[in-house]
């Protein structure tokens, strides 16, 4: 790779991705926002909608960040910083909570979905958010570690919209995100020369906890789903 081309990917890569998010979240979503939240078949609680906003807000904000840090205004992107962790915050506990609540009215309304199984999948997905976006905070001081890890928490969430995509399917979410975190692996080996260690560490345990969790979705395994039903009661 020449060196214009590099520091072109070296610039503007994180800009990209946060576009490139974007747009999965708008193509995903795209095939079941209708019948699932615009003209559900029955009413819905006001927790998804505040999720989605939220959810939504961050995806805006990962974007504007990404582009004060573009354009070296770098003061406001550390300023605004302090909403990002609210905003991470509540995705976290809006995520649990409307995972519970969805889980439970699906059950009431006896819906097709094997909602019990699939609950280890929706929780490992706030707690791997949870853990990416928390160490992004606590390393926010150290530029190489912060921007990989929002990038990795950013594209966990991603995995809901994935599962819309027809081509993906509910089982095959996951490769859709580790495919994005991989775009980052790849701009390190074209720009540094080197894989940085907080995708050494990160994405294999992702990986593995992906495999496990789905694995238990699939396989139903009795052991979890005797835990997702106290949780859901």
């Amino acid at each position: 790779m020449t060196k214009q081309r590099a520091s072109i990917l070296e610039r503007y890569f994180y800009l990209f991705m946060s576009l490139l998010i974007a747009v999965v979240v708008i193509v995903g979503f795209s095939h079941t926002i209708d019948r699932n939240l615009i003209h559900p078949h029955f009413r819905l609680p006001a927790i998804l909608y505040v999720h989605s906003f939220v959810f939504c807000a961050w995806v805006l904000f990962f974007i504007l960040q990404s582009a004060l840090v573009r354009s070296r205004n770098v003061r406001l992107h550390r300023t605004l910083g302090w909403v990002g962790v609210g905003l991470g915050a509540s995705i976290v506990v809006l995520g649990w909570m409307t995972t519970i609540i969805m889980g439970r009215l699906s059950l009431l309304h006896g819906g097709p979905f094997p909602f019990k199984p699939f609950l280890i999948v929706a929780s490992l997905d706030v707690v791997s958010f949870g853990v990416t976006f928390a160490l992004a905070v606590y390393w926010r001081k150290r530029p190489d570690f912060h921007r990989r890890l929002m990038l990795i928490a950013s594209c966990v969430l991603l995995e809901a919209a994935f599962a819309r995509i027809p081509i993906f399917h509910r089982i095959f979410a996951p490769v859709g995100t580790d495919a994005l975190i991989l775009l980052g692996v790849m701009r390190d080996v074209l720009v540094d020369r080197r894989v940085h260690k907080v995708y050494l560490y990160a994405l294999p345990t992702m990986i593995v906890v992906q495999v496990f969790a789905e694995y238990t979705f699939v396989h139903a395994s009795p052991w979890w789903v005797h835990i997702a039903d106290y949780i859901l009661r």
